[in-house]
């Protein structure tokens, strides 16, 4: 299978692996492994899947290599994914964010357009621990996706189409760890993929956030999830997330809060609340010590 290489010159500064590793869901993640300095992402476009093996080279320059029917998409596209919402020249009112922004420059909020990669993790990752999360994803992307295109390190897998989702039983679903409401909600997101993903490239944000509030069992956590994948969006903020609360608080006030003092916390910052988030979740100033219950894991194979 044919390789097209080349050296992808962006416009403004991008932290292209930190900003992609939002798509990889735990280290054995079939569709997102890293190979020392190189990244490698399985993937379905529009003209059909891909692998993209990427390196940084400098602060605005990438060397991506892809291979299989979507390459030329996404080669073409590529530099797209990085909208430049001009976050790193704005004054923001707090040290630890200011120095999070310092040491972590080139961070952005990847515009993909492709909501139902997004929204099916999301799904999955809905009220339980994200390592049985994880274990979900890879058992079901490794049975029923399919091996991606081109040479890899590790195997890769593109996750399903909409359709091969909407096809996989429901005693699969079960056999993954994925309780009956997650799998309904994944149904459902499955039905109206290709039109969310048609929307996203046609719509606005907003249009696509009206879409997948529509989808029953998707609410305003998943969708922000999707957002801050799929797109682009910068004030993306995953309300009512188990770390979110200790994450703001601690970054912003040096202590925990509750999760209704929150949202007064980071309206300064917008419309970069997500950034916000996600700058303190990477800020060795904001780090939240462990202490007191964690979320409960549950076997849903066994119920």
């Amino acid at each position: 299978m044919s390789e097209t290489t080349q050296l992808v010159q962006l416009t403004h500064r991008v932290d292209v692996a930190r900003s992609l590793s939002m798509f990889r869901r735990g280290r054995g993640d079939p569709t997102y492994q890293v190979d020392g300095a190189w990244h490698w992402r399985a993937t379905r476009l529009a003209s059909g899947p891909v692998t993209a093996r990427f390196l940084q080279t400098g602060p605005t320059t990438v060397e991506l290599s892809a291979w299989g029917p979507g390459a030329d998409e996404l080669r073409a596209g590529f530099a797209g994914w990085f909208p430049d919402d001009e976050f790193d020249d704005l004054p923001v009112p707090h040290a630890v964010v200011a120095d999070a922004r310092r040491r972590f420059p080139g961070l952005r909020t990847p515009a993909t357009g492709r909501v139902l990669e997004a929204l099916v993790p999301a799904v999955i990752e809905q009220k339980v621990v994200g390592r049985d999360a994880f274990a979900s994803w890879r058992r079901l992307v490794r049975r029923f996706g399919e091996p991606a295109p081109g040479p890899a390190t590790v195997p890769l897998h593109v996750p399903p189409t909409a359709s091969g989702w909407a096809a996989v039983p429901s005693w699969e679903w079960h056999a993954a760890g994925v309780d009956p409401q997650r799998y309904r909600t994944a149904q459902a997101a499955a039905r109206v993929g290709d039109r969310l993903d048609a929307l996203a490239a046609e719509g606005t944000t907003a249009d696509v956030l009206r879409a997948l509030r529509s989808v029953p069992g998707v609410g305003a956590w998943t969708a922000a999830e999707v957002a801050s994948r799929a797109l682009g969006d910068p004030d993306a903020v995953s309300w009512g997330d188990y770390h979110l609360a200790n994450t703001v608080g601690v970054g912003l006030t040096g202590d925990r809060v509750g999760d209704a003092e929150v949202p007064a916390l980071l309206e300064p910052y917008r419309p970069f609340r997500g950034r916000v988030v996600r700058l303190l979740e990477l800020s060795p100033l904001s780090v939240v010590e462990r202490r007191g219950p964690r979320m409960s894991r549950v076997d849903h194979r066994r119920i």
